[in-house]
């Protein structure tokens, strides 16, 4: 058994739209964001915040293009970033005002320079948890050493999801952009 097939699913929130395969992925990110907690030995209430963004970054993944265009009122953003600052909306209206869970969960899919150790650590392990295909052994060994070097590990993370990004030729975000500069 692998590890991945022994983590414990999460529960989401009532608002979420998911598909199985999806709540997975978010198990696998939650779990991951948990394990480094401890590894770093966070006080709770952050390593709650660090469980807190695993479960809801993808929280709204599956849900209807319309629906996350309402959320977040901007038809121009592109369709498979909306589900972020539409988590992040819904967030919001539930009561949530911790500024940088907010901000993890808003920005997850393209970084922000503005991040804190937070978004750092979803940014990551969205990319790095272990039931993703490609890359395998490389994104396994970068998983490992986040406890050990935080930055140098974030800092080949937005490298090489910057130089997919480039090879596929997908549009680069200002965010994106910017956070590279920050941490180059």
């Amino acid at each position: 058994m692998s590890v991945a097939d022994r983590i414990e699913p999460v529960r989401l929130p009532s608002w979420a739209r998911v598909s199985e395969k999806r709540a997975a992925h978010i198990a696998r990110v939650t779990a991951l964001l948990d394990r480094w907690a401890s590894q770093l030995g966070l006080p709770p209430d952050e390593a709650r915040s660090w469980h807190d963004v695993g479960v809801w970054h993808d929280a709204l993944r599956d849900a209807p293009e319309d629906e996350l265009r309402g959320l977040v009122g901007n038809r121009q953003m592109p369709a498979g970033v909306l589900h972020g600052p539409a988590a992040a909306r819904r967030l919001e209206e539930h009561g949530e005002r911790r500024a940088d869970v907010l901000e993890a969960v808003r920005w997850h899919t393209v970084g922000h320079p503005g991040w804190a150790k937070l978004g750092r650590a979803l940014f990551m392990a969205d990319y790095l948890e272990p039931g993703r295909n490609f890359m395998r052994a490389d994104r396994a060994f970068l998983a490992t050493i986040v406890p050990s070097d935080f930055d140098g590990a974030f800092r080949q993370v937005v490298r090489t999801r910057l130089e997919w990004t480039l090879r596929e030729g997908n549009a680069i975000f200002p965010e994106t952009v910017e956070l590279w500069n920050s941490v180059r």
